[in-house]
């Protein structure tokens, strides 16, 4: 996931960068993000949001003052409402630290608790489409594991993981639940792959690129390998459709990145659901 702020944190103090993390430290009512919600203010820039509006725009006048001020520590207390603006109608109280090394260190390991609990994404491919498809993917809660045996093809910044081997491997070594997105350069090697996914039957997502006419021919392809033609309910092809012909790569990964959150949280409130109602049958008997 893109957008971690310990990274950029850090960035800023190896330049000698005066940063001011901003985080709500309690949250009551109705209020534009939760407690723990984080966001980096230096003299000059952003990065991270604690909800916007008001609120954030008086938080960042804030943090700027304490730098301008020299100011290690503060908290910042704003009810919302009519009174400031901001329809919200929750109360927040924000904490405000001049960021250093221990405070670097927490952030780091905050971040590192979050992302091992988000959803794994698995993207074959580094086309055009697979480039703009992870641009759009890497600002999310996801997990990225990103696939193509052509690694030039990787940009230099990226948050996701790369991985240039063997890619059924890598669809074997997928996080169960997780998404599977197949957009190679080679129809046989997107054929595999979505193969490989599909015979796993635990994946909550399995996309593949193309038109109604290779969903076609894949679908053959796969009975006539002597799969069981049921699997072939749990493919998505092409993928970011929606009623649109748009084959412009930026919209064709947005559209796919919604798709893929939509299945995503609607399979993680299957399990979350399934879970309770096991839960609930053991305490009835």
């Amino acid at each position: 996931m893109s957008g971690l702020l310990a990274s950029w944190v850090a960035q800023r103090l190896t330049t000698g960068e005066s940063v001011i993390l901003v985080s709500v430290a309690q949250a009551r009512g109705s209020t534009p993000r939760g407690t723990g919600t984080a966001m980096a203010v230096s003299a000059q820039e952003i990065r991270g949001t604690i909800g916007g509006g008001r609120l954030e725009y008086e938080a960042i006048a804030k943090a700027r003052s304490m730098i301008a001020e020299g100011l290690s520590s503060d908290q910042f207390d704003l009810p919302l409402g009519p009174a400031v603006g901001q329809c919200c109608g929750g109360h927040v109280v924000l904490s405000l630290l001049c960021a250093d090394a221990r405070a670097l260190e927490k952030l780091e390991q905050e971040e590192r608790a979050a992302v091992s609990g988000y959803d794994q994404v698995v993207v074959f491919g580094a086309g055009h489409v697979g480039r703009a498809l992870v641009a759009c993917l890497q600002a999310l809660p996801l997990r990225l594991l990103w696939c193509d045996s052509r690694a030039e093809l990787f940009p230099q910044e990226t948050t996701a993981e790369i991985d240039s081997g063997d890619p059924l491997d890598v669809v074997q070594r997928a996080e169960a639940g997780s998404a599977v997105i197949v957009m190679t350069h080679d129809h046989g090697l997107d054929y595999k792959i979505a193969e490989a996914a599909l015979r796993r039957g635990d994946l909550a997502y399995v996309g593949m690129i193309g038109s109604q006419t290779k969903a076609r021919r894949f679908e053959r392809w796969f009975v006539a390998r002597g799969n069981d033609p049921r699997r072939l309910d749990d493919l998505i092809c092409p993928i970011g459709e929606n009623g649109s012909r748009d084959k412009r790569p930026a919209v064709i990964a947005v559209l796919a990145a919604a798709e893929i959150l939509t299945t995503l949280a609607d399979h993680q409130r299957e399990r979350q659901s399934g879970a309770a109602a096991q839960l609930g049958g053991k305490v009835r008997r």
